[in-house]
């Protein structure tokens, strides 16, 4: 709220002053203070007269229309009438010479004026009849206050505290006494129940300040009386308002709202404690619906709709003596208060709303004599210029303001022009860089702004030249552009520049406003109908557009001054915003389409749109910035969108109508779903971005389109390539116009083509391309053909023939259309030649089965035949019974469905071998068993074909053949095989057959069938086989039973089952049952070691099949199956180390010593002495390892070291033979030498070589096994029995013993065997190895 003057006078100084707003016009305000004189100033502070009174002034008023101004004066009983038009006083008589004017006021409705005296009369007068009614007596004592009603009726109070309503002629029809003196009295209508049609009912007054009194002028016994809180104060000031309200202000800074509703009235329905410490006055204004109250030294701006919304608040510091009365203009627009210092201030709450725009630059009014010019998209400072008068209308250019009223204009640039005065009355005004244009009674006057007068005259020109042309109602002016619109429905586009006229539009209905774009080659006007239309004055080319869901409250339009949203405009209402944007590049031409709606707050008028923000002009003289609801996208964040996949598919959808193509795929890159890309990508199809439609379908993984559209980039022709868009689109028709208005017409036969509209394609081929009727012909056909449409399918068949050698396969296709369509449509013979003669297979095979399906077998049989399907052929001629032709083509058929037919039919004939035959080719198993046993008695075969086939009725069939003939254990063998197994047990029980039952049943045997062969077993006392079964079905324990009661064989197989069967029970009852058993514990004669071994070996108790594989192995030594002995051990090794179990080093050592022993025979046969002397010796130092054969090995020693050159080990081991126990042992083919051995002694020996140990590198004797340096057992060589070296490492790859790589490989050579674990072995699959520090670090140190 801006402060406008204050009027503060020497002569009111220290009291407080009374004042009158002129009524209606709100132009004068009537002020006067204790100097006996009142002042009329005008709206802007300027003082208009001044008159002097005989005493001060007690009372003035203004009449209904603000012509006469009555004012009364103390010490006086004249009236003094000041009338505004002729600025004149006069003083009428009122006839009461002896008494004095206390009171005035003039008549709401018509031109009475009510006139109060101290003494208690009353003078009615009215000016215009110049008629006096006195009326004397109307109250005993001083009138103090009053009102007229809108019925002119008079409500009085006087100081004697009683009311009095009278008519216009002064006759009294209410006199009611009240409880104490009555003050501001005022009419109004009260909320009733049913509305009273007697207009103002009610009088409302504050009764001794304390008491606000109602009372119904219909009802006078029963006024109503309202008293309120005790420390709200004293009653100030209250107004009606609204449907019955009452606003109240107290003394005490209260503001209180009631309602006069009879249900409602004791009750507050608000209340606010408005002021700190005192209130004064209230106000209210209808026509901006707003509330005002005064105290504190300030003023407080409430809205009706909502009390508690104060939209302004004003401090006025400098009245320290408090503050007075406050008024409204009738319009709204100034607030006058009064103080107790004798000033009134004068505020403006309401502005006219004038402003124009041009470009980006905003001209509005900002105070009654102030127009703002800013420019806040271009960053300029706004610029204040001072107008001479409070103009109607206000136009801006790049470079001038012009503001105006009535029939005179001011123009100003950085300082006023000029001032031009028209030839009517000015209705709208428009200003360019040079130019303004001014409408007045029905014309446009152009003319330049600056130059000389003579000049103006020459520049100027009156628009339209005839009036036959119709009266202009509307204006615009663009750079370059004047455009108006007539009553007539013509919409002119002027060249500034020439002043001609260049584009005239003409529409059904008169033209009321205009509105072109910043360029001026696009505008949009709006008709008498109020209907809004765009067009382009630029393109004839370019129909008129409707625009879409167009409101008719529309009052303007503004288009975007964004450099790159020129197509978007808006049009706005009192209440909304309709956003536009016209789509000028399309596949469908172009198009304006309607965005979205923005509201606008109220008394906002829109003056400038710049990308989305809409800058408006307020009532207070202000701008905002509203932000269109139709660009939320350009504010929204992409984490915000990411969460909201509904919101950011309507802002795509705003984007997308708004051609903001960056803004949507920046939408979409920030969590579009696969419908949103789709969405963006459909949309730059219509608007023809190739280019982005590319990137946009390779972001949402579309091969397909961006292989397509690629194909079209470069394409200049706009049309062609909008045909290919709207193809893609599904727009066919609309892509067919297209290709045909585009340099390329026959690609709209081709896209016809394409999606197989054939009709369609047959006229564009007429018309483009007649060479290709045929092939469309054709085309069509086979469609007709798939459709059922026989009889057009043959007459596009026939005519797509071209008789043409170059296009045979294609005639071929017609002529086969041709052949089918005869059969179809009946003509048979005409149908079945020409597919005769036909080249093609394919097309007897598809005439045949049109044939057939029409019961016309034997023609059908024919073309199957001639088309080589002899199956289908062979088929048809059954059908038909021509079994004599079936039998021609059965070696041909493949079928066994025909074969069958054929073999039932030979059955039936009684030529069984042929039957069987065909059974066979039909893959009929189980009917060609039943014919060979039935009717050729041929076992064998049968058999033989269930053996192949596994026929379960088969052998079904064959078992009861074998029943037949007693061979019950056939007849058992193919119940099995028939899965009928109780068939078979039982059979198997009644002849003594159940181990034949039993080896026939196989795996494939259910528990309760092993278990019903153990129980047949058990009673029959077999126990093996008893054994067997009830280990099969998991029945251990009888199991174990049953193997322990059979006797000893050679294999003992019954012990190894028993094994299993412990094994896989893991019952240790079971398990130490078997042991005793093993051990003789229970009959006393135990079982040979190796059965407790395996046992072990079973459970996996390793440490006890360890010792007992030290055992027997003893035991075979001892017995001298030394390579038993080696054997067992070896396995016990092997498993060992596979469990990751240290083997005990006595294994180990009698491992080494058996397999040294062993070695012995490998090296004396390929006649290597040494290594067989070296292992000998090894032998006989350990000879009591071997007491079976203790002389044959120490024979043995003596001869082999005696030819290695080992003479002093050959005489050791000779004197060991010469012992007594020995001696008489030899064999006498060596006594004698051995004898002479020892009897001439030579004791030289061959030095054992030495090679370093592997752990330590120490050099010791090549066959040592022991380190004396680091104490380590070294492996030994499976190959020499040396120990191994690290450089000269390999190992068997089946039992991973080492060996030394080059003594391996020699050996390998001569036998192919590992001569650890016997397995086959070649020199390639050896390999030597670099590195055996892992061989060294595992190897078990006990070995």
């Amino acid at each position: 709220m801006k402060s406008v003057f204050v009027l503060a006078d020497r002569a009111w100084a220290g009291s407080c002053v009374l004042y009158k707003w002129q009524k209606s016009l709100g132009n004068y305000i009537a002020a006067a203070g204790q100097d006996n004189s009142v002042k009329i100033f005008d709206r802007h502070g300027q003082k208009r007269a001044e008159h002097n009174l005989p005493g001060r002034c007690v009372g003035m008023d203004w009449d209904k229309d603000g012509d006469i101004l009555a004012v009364i004066a103390a010490k006086s009983s004249s009236i003094f009438l000041w009338d505004a038009s002729v600025n004149k006083m006069s003083t009428i008589e009122s006839g009461m010479s002896k008494d004095q004017m206390t009171f005035i006021l003039w008549s709401k409705t018509s031109p009475l004026l009510a006139v109060g005296t101290a003494k208690g009369n009353l003078l009615i007068y009215n000016p215009q009849t110049s008629r006096k009614i006195p009326i004397l007596g109307k109250h005993s004592k001083k009138i103090t206050c009053g009102c007229w009603s809108s019925q002119n009726l008079l409500a009085l109070g006087s100081e004697d505290n009683t009311l009095t309503i009278s008519n216009h002629e002064g006759d009294t029809l209410r006199q009611t006494l009240l409880k104490g003196e009555p003050a501001e009295i005022l009419f109004s209508v009260m909320k009733m129940d049913e509305r009273s049609s007697q207009g103002e009912n009610t009088v409302s007054m504050f009764v001794d300040k304390k008491i606000l009194s109602l009372f119904n002028i219909n009802d006078p016994q029963n006024p109503i009386e309202l008293v309120f809180e005790r420390h709200y104060g004293s009653l100030v000031s209250h107004r009606w308002f609204g449907d019955g309200y009452i606003l109240v202000g107290f003394s005490l800074g209260y503001f209180v709202v009631i309602s006069t509703h009879i249900r409602e009235i004791r009750s507050e329905l608000y209340q606010a404690h408005n002021h700190k410490d005192s209130l004064y006055s209230v106000a209210i204004s209808t026509a901006l619906n707003k509330a005002a109250s005064c105290g504190d030294n300030c003023i407080k701006i409430h809205e009706l709709s909502d009390l508690k919304d104060i939209s302004s608040v004003v401090q006025l510091d400098d009245e320290t003596k408090g503050l007075d009365q406050l008024s409204w203009t009738d319009d709204g627009q100034l607030l006058a208060l009064s103080t107790q210092r004798g000033t009134i201030h004068v505020f403006l709450t309401k502005l006219p709303i004038l402003g124009d725009s041009f470009g980006t630059r905003l001209a509005y009014l900002t105070s009654l004599l102030e127009v703002t010019v800013s420019n806040q998209v271009e960053g300029e400072s706004p610029v204040a210029i001072q107008v001479e008068v409070e103009p109607t209308f206000v136009a801006v250019g790049p470079y001038h303001v012009a503001v105006g009223m009535n029939n005179r204009a001011w123009f100003y640039g950085l300082s006023k022009i000029k001032d031009i005065e028209y030839l009517g009355t000015i209705a709208s005004m428009c200003l360019n860089a040079d130019y303004a244009a001014a409408l007045f009674e029905g014309k446009v006057q152009l003319h330049m702004m600056e130059g000389r007068d003579t000049e103006d005259r020459k520049q100027m020109k009156l628009f339209p030249d005839d009036n036959r042309k119709g009266r202009i109602l509307c204006h615009a002016l663009t750079a370059d552009f004047l455009y108006y619109g007539t009553d007539l429905g013509n919409v002119v586009c002027v060249l500034v520049e020439d002043w001609e006229t260049v584009n005239s539009y003409s529409h059904s209905v008169g033209v009321r406003k205009v509105f072109p774009d910043p360029n001026g080659t696009w505008l949009v006007f709006i008709d008498d109908k109020n209907g809004g239309f765009l067009f382009s004055p630029a393109n004839a080319t370019v129909s008129c557009f409707e625009l879409p869901n167009f409101s008719p409250t529309i009052t303007g339009v503004l288009w975007d001054n964004w450099h790159a949203d020129r197509g978007v405009f808006v049009t706005f209402d009192d209440d909304k915003v309709y956003t536009y944007a016209l789509h000028k590049t399309t596949i469908y031409g172009p198009q304006v389409v309607l965005v979205g709606s923005t509201a606008l707050l109220y008394s906002q008028r829109p003056l400038l749109l710049y990308n989305g923000e809409l800058t408006c002009q307020t009532t207070s003289g202000k701008t905002s910035e509203v932000a269109l609801s139709t660009h939320s996208f350009l504010k929204s964040s992409p984490d915000a969108m990411k969460d909201s996949p509904s919101e950011l598919s309507k802002q795509l959808a705003q984007a997308l109508k708004l051609k903001r193509f960056q803004e949507a795929w920046s939408l979409c890159k920030s969590g579009g779903s696969a419908a949103d890309w789709a969405q963006l990508g459909k949309a730059c199809l219509i608007h023809m971005e190739v280019e982005l439609a590319i990137q946009i379908y390779r972001m949402s993984g579309s091969v397909g389109m961006v292989l397509s559209l690629q194909t079209f980039q470069g394409i200049e022709d706009k049309n062609l390539l909008a045909g290919h868009l709207a193809m893609f689109l599904d727009e066919y028709n609309l892509a067919q116009d297209l290709y045909l208005s585009s340099s390329c017409p026959v690609a709209a036969l081709e896209m016809r083509r394409d999606l197989l509209h054939w009709d369609s394609a047959l006229m564009l081929a007429k018309r483009l391309a007649e060479d290709q009727i045929p092939f469309i012909s054709k085309e069509y056909a086979v469609h007709l053909e798939f459709i059922g449409d026989y009889v057009n399918a043959l007459a596009h068949y026939e005519k797509g023939v071209t008789h043409n050698n170059k296009f045979q396969e294609h005639d071929e296709a017609c002529q086969a259309g041709v052949a089918r369509m005869s059969i179809r449509m009946g003509d048979i013979r005409r149908g079945a030649a020409q597919a005769i003669q036909h080249p093609s297979r394919v097309l007897k095979k598809e005439c045949g089965a049109i044939l057939e399906s029409m019961k016309q077998f034997s023609e059908a049989a024919q073309l199957y035949e001639k088309g080589l399907y002899y199956d289908k052929a062979a088929s048809v001629y059954i059908r038909c019974k021509n079994w004599a032709k079936v039998g021609e083509l059965l070696p041909n058929v493949s079928s066994p469905k025909i074969h069958l037919q054929y073999a039932k039919a030979k059955e039936a004939d009684g030529k069984y071998k042929e039957a069987a035959q065909a059974y066979e080719s039909a893959k009929d198993w189980d009917n060609m068993i039943r014919v060979l046993l039935d009717h050729l008695n041929n076992p064998e075969d049968a058999v033989r074909v269930v053996r192949e086939t596994q026929s379960l009725d088969g052998a079904k069939m064959v078992a009861r053949f074998f029943l037949r003939l007693n061979d019950y254990g056939s007849a058992i063998h193919f119940l099995v095989l028939s899965q009928c197994n109780d068939e078979a047990f039982q059979l198997a029980q009644q002849h003594g057959q159940m181990e034949v039952y039993a080896d026939i049943i196989g795996p494939e045997a259910t528990q309760e069938d092993y278990q019903s062969i153990a129980l047949y077993f058990e009673g029959e006392k077999k126990h093996f086989l008893a054994g067997k079964f009830f280990h099969k079905c998991g029945q251990y324990g009888r199991a174990l039973n049953h193997f322990l009661k059979c006797p000893e064989t050679e294999d003992n197989q019954a012990i190894e089952l028993a094994i299993e069967t412990v094994r896989q029970a893991k019952d240790s009852s079971l398990t130490n049952q078997l042991i005793e058993y093993l051990l003789g514990e229970s009959d006393g004669m135990p079982m040979d070691g190796k059965y407790l071994f395996r046992l072990y070996m079973a459970l996996q108790r390793y440490s006890e099949a360890a010792h007992t594989a030290i055992i027997i192995a003893r035991e075979e030594q001892s017995a001298g199956n030394y390579r038993n002995a080696r054997d067992v051990l070896f396995s016990m090794y092997t498993e060992l180390q596979a469990q990751k179990i240290k083997v005990p080093a006595e294994m180990a050592t009698n491992l080494m010593m058996l397999h040294s022993y062993l070695l012995v025979k490998i090296h004396v046969r390929k006649g290597d002495h040494l290594k067989g002397a070296r292992m000998l010796i090894r032998v006989s130092n350990n000879i009591s390892k071997f007491p079976s054969h203790v002389v044959p090995i120490l024979t043995s020693a003596v001869i082999e070291c005696q030819r290695a050159g080992l003479k002093n080990s050959a005489f050791s081991f000779a004197a060991m033979l010469m012992r007594p126990e020995y001696r008489n042992q030899i064999d006498p083919k060596y006594r004698k030498k051995i004898e002479a051995l020892v009897r001439h002694p030579d004791t030289s020996e061959l030095e054992e070589e030495t090679t370093p140990c592997p752990f330590c590198g120490f050099q010791l004797p090549q066959n040592d096994l022991l380190c004396t340096s680091c104490k380590n057992n070294i492996p030994y060589c499976i190959a020499t029995g040396r120990h191994m070296l690290k450089e000269d490492w390999s190992i068997c790859p089946h039992c991973e013993f080492p060996a030394l790589y080059s003594q391996f490989i020699l050996l390998l050579e001569t036998k192919s065997v590992c001569p650890m674990c016997s397995g086959n072995l070649s020199a390639k699959q050896v390999e030597k190895i670099l590195d055996c520090s892992k061989y060294l670090d595992n190897n078990d140190l006990d070995q």
